[in-house]
Protein backbone atom coordinates (compact mmCIF):
# COMPACT_ATOMS: atom_id res chain seq x y z
CA UNK A 1 0.00 0.00 0.00
CA UNK A 2 0.94 3.64 -0.97
CA UNK A 3 -0.21 6.28 0.93
CA UNK A 4 -0.18 9.49 -1.52
CA UNK A 5 -2.70 12.48 -0.30
CA UNK A 6 -1.90 14.90 -3.10
CA UNK A 7 -3.62 12.10 -5.32
CA UNK A 8 -6.71 13.34 -4.35
CA UNK A 9 -6.56 16.77 -5.64
CA UNK A 10 -5.94 15.53 -9.30
CA UNK A 11 -8.57 16.34 -11.92
CA UNK A 12 -11.55 13.88 -12.01
CA UNK A 13 -10.82 12.34 -8.45
CA UNK A 14 -14.17 13.32 -6.81
CA UNK A 15 -15.05 11.02 -4.51
CA UNK A 16 -18.11 8.23 -5.97
CA UNK A 17 -21.78 9.05 -4.39
CA UNK A 18 -24.48 6.57 -5.22
CA UNK A 19 -26.59 7.32 -8.50
CA UNK A 20 -29.62 9.75 -7.76
CA UNK A 21 -32.89 7.72 -7.19
CA UNK A 22 -35.36 8.15 -10.28
CA UNK A 23 -38.84 7.60 -10.70
CA UNK A 24 -37.94 4.59 -13.71
CA UNK A 25 -36.13 3.02 -10.96
CA UNK A 26 -38.95 2.89 -8.66
CA UNK A 27 -41.70 1.96 -11.21
CA UNK A 28 -39.39 -0.55 -12.04
CA UNK A 29 -37.52 -2.22 -8.92
CA UNK A 30 -38.46 -5.68 -8.90
CA UNK A 31 -36.85 -5.79 -5.43
CA UNK A 32 -40.03 -3.90 -3.69
CA UNK A 33 -42.82 -5.50 -1.70
CA UNK A 34 -45.69 -6.01 -4.04
CA UNK A 35 -43.75 -7.28 -6.88
CA UNK A 36 -42.78 -10.83 -5.92
CA UNK A 37 -43.89 -11.87 -9.20
CA UNK A 38 -41.32 -10.26 -10.75
CA UNK A 39 -38.01 -12.55 -9.01
CA UNK A 40 -37.96 -15.95 -8.97
CA UNK A 41 -40.13 -18.17 -6.51
CA UNK A 42 -38.33 -17.37 -2.73
CA UNK A 43 -36.65 -19.66 -1.15
CA UNK A 44 -36.57 -17.98 2.33
CA UNK A 45 -38.88 -15.19 3.79
CA UNK A 46 -38.91 -13.73 7.00
CA UNK A 47 -41.27 -13.46 9.03
CA UNK A 48 -42.15 -16.77 8.24
CA UNK A 49 -45.47 -16.89 8.96
CA UNK A 50 -46.49 -15.73 5.32
CA UNK A 51 -47.39 -17.73 2.38
CA UNK A 52 -43.96 -17.66 -0.04
CA UNK A 53 -44.24 -14.98 -2.79
CA UNK A 54 -46.69 -12.41 -1.05
CA UNK A 55 -46.49 -9.19 0.94
CA UNK A 56 -45.76 -8.70 4.35
CA UNK A 57 -41.73 -9.79 4.65
CA UNK A 58 -38.91 -8.00 5.98
CA UNK A 59 -36.13 -10.15 4.23
CA UNK A 60 -36.72 -12.21 1.54
CA UNK A 61 -34.24 -14.28 -0.21
CA UNK A 62 -34.69 -15.35 -3.78
CA UNK A 63 -32.12 -17.48 -6.20
CA UNK A 64 -30.25 -15.21 -8.58
CA UNK A 65 -31.80 -14.64 -12.43
CA UNK A 66 -27.82 -14.58 -13.51
CA UNK A 67 -25.49 -16.41 -11.65
CA UNK A 68 -22.06 -16.30 -12.04
CA UNK A 69 -21.75 -19.78 -10.07
CA UNK A 70 -24.03 -22.92 -9.78
CA UNK A 71 -25.66 -21.55 -6.86
CA UNK A 72 -26.05 -17.63 -6.33
CA UNK A 73 -29.14 -16.12 -4.32
CA UNK A 74 -29.96 -12.64 -3.28
CA UNK A 75 -30.77 -11.14 0.24
CA UNK A 76 -33.13 -8.13 -0.39
CA UNK A 77 -32.25 -6.05 2.72
CA UNK A 78 -35.97 -4.30 3.07
CA UNK A 79 -39.59 -4.25 1.72
CA UNK A 80 -38.86 -0.51 1.38
CA UNK A 81 -36.82 1.02 -1.69
CA UNK A 82 -33.48 1.38 0.09
CA UNK A 83 -30.39 1.85 -1.39
CA UNK A 84 -28.49 1.33 1.21
CA UNK A 85 -27.47 -0.83 4.67
CA UNK A 86 -26.76 2.84 5.99
CA UNK A 87 -30.45 3.22 5.84
CA UNK A 88 -31.04 -0.13 7.69
CA UNK A 89 -31.45 0.00 11.45
CA UNK A 90 -29.97 -2.44 13.86
CA UNK A 91 -33.37 -5.10 13.80
CA UNK A 92 -33.26 -5.34 10.31
CA UNK A 93 -29.68 -5.81 9.92
CA UNK A 94 -30.62 -8.21 12.40
CA UNK A 95 -33.09 -9.84 10.25
CA UNK A 96 -30.67 -9.55 7.03
CA UNK A 97 -28.03 -11.64 9.07
CA UNK A 98 -30.75 -14.03 10.55
CA UNK A 99 -31.03 -14.88 6.58
CA UNK A 100 -27.47 -14.99 6.07
CA UNK A 101 -27.55 -17.58 9.37
CA UNK A 102 -30.37 -19.58 7.58
CA UNK A 103 -28.67 -20.35 4.75
CA UNK A 104 -24.85 -20.80 5.55
CA UNK A 105 -26.67 -23.81 7.89
CA UNK A 106 -28.55 -25.08 4.35
CA UNK A 107 -25.46 -24.99 2.72
CA UNK A 108 -23.63 -26.76 5.25
CA UNK A 109 -25.90 -29.24 5.29
CA UNK A 110 -25.65 -29.45 1.27
CA UNK A 111 -21.69 -29.84 1.72
CA UNK A 112 -20.76 -26.59 0.72
CA UNK A 113 -19.93 -23.31 2.14
CA UNK A 114 -21.62 -20.08 1.81
CA UNK A 115 -19.98 -16.68 0.71
CA UNK A 116 -21.93 -13.40 1.24
CA UNK A 117 -21.00 -10.13 -0.10
CA UNK A 118 -22.59 -7.13 -0.87
CA UNK A 119 -21.84 -4.44 -3.39
CA UNK A 120 -23.68 -1.31 -3.66
CA UNK A 121 -23.46 1.34 -6.13
CA UNK A 122 -22.50 1.22 -9.96
CA UNK A 123 -18.96 2.31 -8.88
CA UNK A 124 -18.74 -1.13 -6.97
CA UNK A 125 -20.37 -3.47 -9.30
CA UNK A 126 -23.91 -3.42 -8.28
CA UNK A 127 -26.51 -4.21 -11.12
CA UNK A 128 -29.85 -3.24 -9.19
CA UNK A 129 -29.98 0.23 -7.17
CA UNK A 130 -32.26 -1.82 -4.31
CA UNK A 131 -30.14 -2.21 -1.00
CA UNK A 132 -29.45 -6.26 -1.25
CA UNK A 133 -27.06 -8.79 -0.59
CA UNK A 134 -25.28 -11.91 -2.94
CA UNK A 135 -24.86 -15.83 -1.40
CA UNK A 136 -22.70 -17.87 -3.25
CA UNK A 137 -22.52 -21.40 -2.33
CA UNK A 138 -18.77 -22.94 -3.20
CA UNK A 139 -17.27 -26.21 -2.63
CA UNK A 140 -14.73 -24.64 -0.63
CA UNK A 141 -13.71 -21.62 0.81
CA UNK A 142 -12.35 -18.96 -1.55
CA UNK A 143 -8.49 -19.20 -1.99
CA UNK A 144 -8.16 -15.96 -0.18
CA UNK A 145 -9.91 -16.80 3.30
CA UNK A 146 -8.40 -19.86 2.98
CA UNK A 147 -4.75 -17.72 2.74
CA UNK A 148 -5.62 -16.41 5.74
CA UNK A 149 -5.98 -19.42 7.91
CA UNK A 150 -2.24 -20.48 6.84
CA UNK A 151 0.35 -20.47 9.83
CA UNK A 152 -1.65 -20.45 12.93
CA UNK A 153 -4.58 -17.56 13.08
CA UNK A 154 -3.15 -14.22 11.42
CA UNK A 155 -6.40 -12.67 12.17
CA UNK A 156 -5.62 -13.46 15.99
CA UNK A 157 -1.78 -11.79 15.73
CA UNK A 158 -3.30 -8.76 14.20
CA UNK A 159 -5.65 -7.71 16.18
CA UNK A 160 -3.16 -8.14 18.87
CA UNK A 161 -0.98 -5.49 17.25
CA UNK A 162 -3.32 -3.09 16.50
CA UNK A 163 -5.43 -3.34 19.89
CA UNK A 164 -1.91 -2.69 21.36
CA UNK A 165 -1.28 0.33 19.13
CA UNK A 166 -4.53 1.60 19.17
CA UNK A 167 -4.27 4.50 16.75
CA UNK A 168 -6.53 2.30 13.88
CA UNK A 169 -8.63 1.17 15.98
CA UNK A 170 -12.61 3.38 15.46
CA UNK A 171 -14.41 1.47 17.69
CA UNK A 172 -15.32 -1.35 20.55
CA UNK A 173 -18.57 -3.25 20.93
CA UNK A 174 -20.26 -6.17 21.41
CA UNK A 175 -17.50 -7.87 21.54
CA UNK A 176 -15.93 -6.58 18.00
CA UNK A 177 -13.64 -4.32 17.02
CA UNK A 178 -14.27 -1.96 14.13
CA UNK A 179 -10.39 -0.85 12.37
CA UNK A 180 -8.59 1.20 9.07
CA UNK A 181 -5.80 -2.14 8.74
CA UNK A 182 -2.19 -0.49 8.37
CA UNK A 183 -2.53 -1.37 5.22
CA UNK A 184 -5.50 -0.56 3.50
CA UNK A 185 -6.26 -0.51 -0.23
CA UNK A 186 -8.50 2.38 -0.12
CA UNK A 187 -9.61 5.43 1.78
CA UNK A 188 -11.59 4.28 4.71
CA UNK A 189 -10.98 0.64 4.24
CA UNK A 190 -12.05 -0.84 7.19
CA UNK A 191 -12.00 -4.54 8.83
CA UNK A 192 -14.95 -5.50 11.90
CA UNK A 193 -13.96 -8.62 13.69
CA UNK A 194 -14.82 -10.48 17.18
CA UNK A 195 -11.79 -9.31 19.69
CA UNK A 196 -11.42 -12.95 20.70
CA UNK A 197 -11.01 -15.83 18.38
CA UNK A 198 -14.38 -16.80 17.26
CA UNK A 199 -14.72 -19.58 14.03
CA UNK A 200 -18.49 -18.91 12.90
CA UNK A 201 -18.99 -15.79 11.00
CA UNK A 202 -22.33 -16.51 10.82
CA UNK A 203 -23.32 -16.35 14.83
CA UNK A 204 -24.71 -14.19 17.04
CA UNK A 205 -22.54 -11.52 16.58
CA UNK A 206 -23.16 -10.88 12.45
CA UNK A 207 -26.11 -7.98 12.76
CA UNK A 208 -23.93 -6.23 15.06
CA UNK A 209 -20.61 -6.36 12.73
CA UNK A 210 -23.19 -5.52 9.98
CA UNK A 211 -24.53 -2.35 11.62
CA UNK A 212 -21.07 -1.75 12.68
CA UNK A 213 -20.43 -1.19 8.76
CA UNK A 214 -23.65 0.44 8.67
CA UNK A 215 -22.52 3.09 11.01
CA UNK A 216 -18.75 4.05 9.02
CA UNK A 217 -21.21 4.70 5.87
CA UNK A 218 -23.35 7.03 7.51
CA UNK A 219 -20.41 8.79 8.65
CA UNK A 220 -18.79 9.02 5.18
CA UNK A 221 -22.10 10.06 3.80
CA UNK A 222 -22.71 13.86 2.96
CA UNK A 223 -25.07 14.49 0.27
CA UNK A 224 -25.33 10.68 -0.60
CA UNK A 225 -24.59 7.29 0.63
CA UNK A 226 -20.85 5.86 -0.61
CA UNK A 227 -20.51 2.65 -2.74
CA UNK A 228 -19.02 0.19 -1.20
CA UNK A 229 -17.90 -4.06 -1.38
CA UNK A 230 -18.41 -6.01 1.56
CA UNK A 231 -17.41 -9.46 2.09
CA UNK A 232 -17.45 -12.12 5.49
CA UNK A 233 -14.20 -14.12 5.32
CA UNK A 234 -15.28 -17.53 7.34
CA UNK A 235 -11.89 -19.17 7.92
CA UNK A 236 -10.54 -19.28 11.11
CA UNK A 237 -11.27 -16.23 12.31
CA UNK A 238 -14.67 -14.62 11.05
CA UNK A 239 -14.14 -10.76 9.88
CA UNK A 240 -15.92 -8.53 7.78
CA UNK A 241 -14.20 -6.21 5.48
CA UNK A 242 -15.79 -3.41 4.09
CA UNK A 243 -14.43 -1.32 1.12
CA UNK A 244 -15.53 2.09 -0.07
CA UNK A 245 -15.46 2.61 -3.51
CA UNK A 246 -13.97 6.46 -3.19
CA UNK A 247 -11.53 5.72 -5.92
CA UNK A 248 -11.04 3.47 -8.66
CA UNK A 249 -8.72 1.07 -8.62
CA UNK A 250 -6.19 1.58 -12.32
CA UNK A 251 -3.40 -0.63 -13.93
CA UNK A 252 -1.06 0.27 -11.05
CA UNK A 253 -3.15 -1.52 -8.86
CA UNK A 254 -4.38 -4.15 -10.69
CA UNK A 255 -1.60 -4.95 -12.36
CA UNK A 256 1.65 -4.13 -10.33
CA UNK A 257 -0.35 -4.64 -6.60
CA UNK A 258 0.33 -1.55 -5.87
CA UNK A 259 -2.65 0.10 -4.07
CA UNK A 260 -2.81 4.08 -4.06
CA UNK A 261 -4.62 5.30 -0.69
CA UNK A 262 -5.27 8.85 -0.15
CA UNK A 263 -5.58 8.71 3.40
CA UNK A 264 -3.47 7.48 5.61
CA UNK A 265 -5.42 4.64 7.65
CA UNK A 266 -4.54 6.51 10.98
CA UNK A 267 -6.29 9.61 9.54
CA UNK A 268 -9.01 7.68 7.82
CA UNK A 269 -9.41 6.21 11.86
CA UNK A 270 -9.11 9.31 13.49
CA UNK A 271 -11.39 10.97 11.01
CA UNK A 272 -14.44 7.92 11.28
CA UNK A 273 -14.06 8.45 15.51
CA UNK A 274 -14.83 12.15 15.24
Amino acid sequence: MVVAPGRSTRPGAGAAVLEPQTEEELDSCPFCEGREDRTPPEVLGLPRDRAPDTPGWRVRVVPNKYPAFDRQEVVIHAPEHVRSIAELDREQLELVAEAWRVRAEAAREAGQVLFAVINEGRAAGSSLPHSHSQLVWLDEDPPVARAERRSGCRVCDYLERELDEGVRVVEQRDGLVLLCPYAGRAPYECLIAPVEHEANGFGPRLGAALDLAAQVLRRLAEDAPRPMNLWLHESGHWHLELLPRLTVFAALELGAGYFVNTIAPEEAAAQLRR
